[in-house]
C-alpha cells in the first residue's frame, strides 16, 4: 500500500508540474529591462507568430509531399528549401519566447487557436499550392508586423531583430512564389 500512495505521489507531483509549464505568466525574476506585463504581451504576439510559422511549415511540407504536374521538380525542391527554414525559425521564435521568460506554446491544438492561416484540406493543384503559401508567407508578415509596436515601445531589439528577418525572409519568399504564378 505505501508504494502506490509514493505513485500516487509522483503522479501528483507529475499533474501538478505539468500544468505549471502550461501558465502563460513569466517569470517574475526575470530582469531584462521590460516589465513582466509587456514580456507578457511580446510573448503573446510572437506565439501568433510561432503558431504561424509552424502551420505554414506543415502545409509547405504536405505541398513539397504532393505536389505533381509539370513543375514538379522544381517545386518539389523549392518547398523542401522553404519547409527547412521554417523548421529552423520555428526553433528561433520559440527560444525567444522562452527568453521573455514565458513558456512557448508546442501543441496541435494550440497553434490552430492561435494561427491565422487556414489548414488546407485535400490535395490542391501545384498551382493553387503556389497561391496559397503566397497566402500563408503574406500571413506571417502581417502578424510579425502587428508585434513591432509592442517591442518597439519597450526597446526589444532581440525580439524586433528577429521580426525584421523573419518579414525579410517571407517576404523574399513570397514574392519568388508570385513569380512562378505569372503568365
Amino acid at each position: 500500500m505505501a508504494i502506490m500512495n509514493v505513485e500516487q505521489s509522483k503522479h501528483t507531483k507529475m499533474s501538478k508540474n505539468k500544468e505549471k509549464s502550461t501558465d502563460k505568466e513569466p517569470s517574475s525574476n526575470i530582469n531584462i529591462g521590460i516589465a513582466q506585463d509587456d514580456r507578457t504581451a511580446i510573448a503573446d504576439g510572437l506565439s501568433h507568430l510561432l503558431a504561424d510559422t509552424y502551420t505554414l511549415y506543415l502545409k509547405t511540407h504536405n505541398f513539397h509531399w504532393n505536389v505533381t504536374g509539370p513543375m514538379f521538380n522544381t517545386l518539389h525542391l523549392m518547398f523542401e528549401v522553404q519547409y527547412n527554414e521554417l523548421a529552423l525559425a520555428v526553433d528561433l521564435i520559440a527560444e525567444r519566447i522562452r527568453s521573455l521568460g514565458c513558456p512557448a506554446p508546442a501543441t496541435y491544438s494550440a497553434y490552430a487557436k492561435l494561427t491565422s492561416i487556414p489548414e488546407t484540406e485535400g490535395v490542391p493543384k501545384a498551382t493553387e499550392m503556389i497561391k496559397l503559401l503566397v497566402e500563408g508567407q503574406e500571413s506571417v508578415v502581417r502578424t510579425a508586423r502587428s508585434i513591432f509596436p509592442i517591442a518597439d515601445k519597450n526597446n526589444d531589439e532581440p525580439t524586433a531583430d528577429l521580426l525584421t528577418q523573419r518579414m525579410q525572409v517571407h517576404e523574399k519568399t513570397a514574392w519568388m512564389l508570385r513569380s512562378l504564378l505569372e503568365e
